[in-house]
């Protein structure tokens, strides 16, 4: 029986990393891409209709910042595995823990090794 795929939702108001999420996602076995959001209320829309699994998610977004995004959608769906991803340290990250957020990577570190790393550690398994 074929292992099931991991789906990811990709949040980032950057082209330029949509598409090299998209590519990494791609390249990773087991994991899928089922869709990408531009903002964070868009992501609250797609992952009320796709359900994913895993969501990567943008700190630092003019509309509604990674950690409310992060928040409501901890809140909605509580199941799914939420990264925060950013350019940089995020001090407020290591200061104030934030609900529903598994960790955070740096988009740097971000890597098949690091997406297989992150579900072994923080995913549900099969739902």
């Amino acid at each position: 029986m074929p292992e099931r795929q991991v789906t990811v939702l990709t949040v980032d108001d950057q082209p330029v990393f949509l598409r090299a999420a998209h590519d990494l996602i791609s390249a990773t076995p087991g994991f899928h891409e089922v869709g990408q959001a531009t903002s964070g209320s868009d992501a609250l829309e797609l992952a009320s209709t796709l359900d994913p699994d895993l969501v990567l998610i943008d700190v630092r977004m003019p509309d509604m910042d990674g950690l409310e995004t992060a928040r409501r959608l901890h809140a909605a769906h509580p199941e799914a595995v939420v990264v925060l991803v950013s350019m940089g340290d995020v001090p407020e990250l290591a200061s104030t823990p934030s609900p529903g957020v598994a960790t955070h990577l740096r988009k740097q570190a971000l890597s098949p090794r690091a997406l297989r790393a992150v579900w072994e550690a923080h995913g549900s398994g099969p739902r």
